[in-house]
């Protein structure tokens, strides 16, 4: 193993299973366990790495309903309208994005009444100009990671 991949090496391992061991991670790569541990610590000091955390699958606890919400923006207020979207619970995803539209956030939801909630509260706020829901159907591919190149 080139030396120059083990970081990447690291990453791709710990993606496979984050709460792997440090002697099952030199294992794998074929170093030392001084080595792994001096690389996951300077990948968290770095912030690489930022925490740890399960994968969780929203529809076995009953958020059985995925909209994706598309949002303008009033003015100057994209920063803090974003904020805010972010910081309620079942906004998993938050962007500020280029195009027709300025933010666009993706939540879980536990029903439609509960959805209709949040989007009733949301067109109330002055700083959004104008928004779209769509709701998802089917999810192709979510919460997906990639392996890093390590060539």
């Amino acid at each position: 193993m080139a030396y120059e991949n083990i970081d990447a090496e690291l990453i791709n391992e710990l993606l496979g299973d984050g709460r792997a061991s440090l002697r099952s991670l030199a294992e794998e790569i074929d170093v030392s366990v001084t080595t792994i541990s001096n690389h996951l610590q300077e990948l968290e000091e770095e912030n690489v790495i930022t925490g740890y955390t399960p994968t969780v699958d929203y529809d076995k606890l009953g958020y059985d309903i995925t909209a994706v919400l598309q949002l303008k923006a009033e003015g100057g207020s994209l920063p803090d309208l974003a904020a805010r979207l972010g910081a309620h619970d079942q906004m998993i995803s938050v962007y500020e994005v280029t195009g027709d539209y300025d933010i666009v956030a993706i939540g879980k939801f536990h029903d439609t009444d509960h959805m209709n909630t949040l989007i009733k509260e949301l067109l109330g706020d002055a700083d959004i100009a104008e928004s779209a829901t769509s709701v998802v159907l089917n999810a192709a591919a979510e919460n997906e990671q990639f392996d890093l190149n390590t060539d």
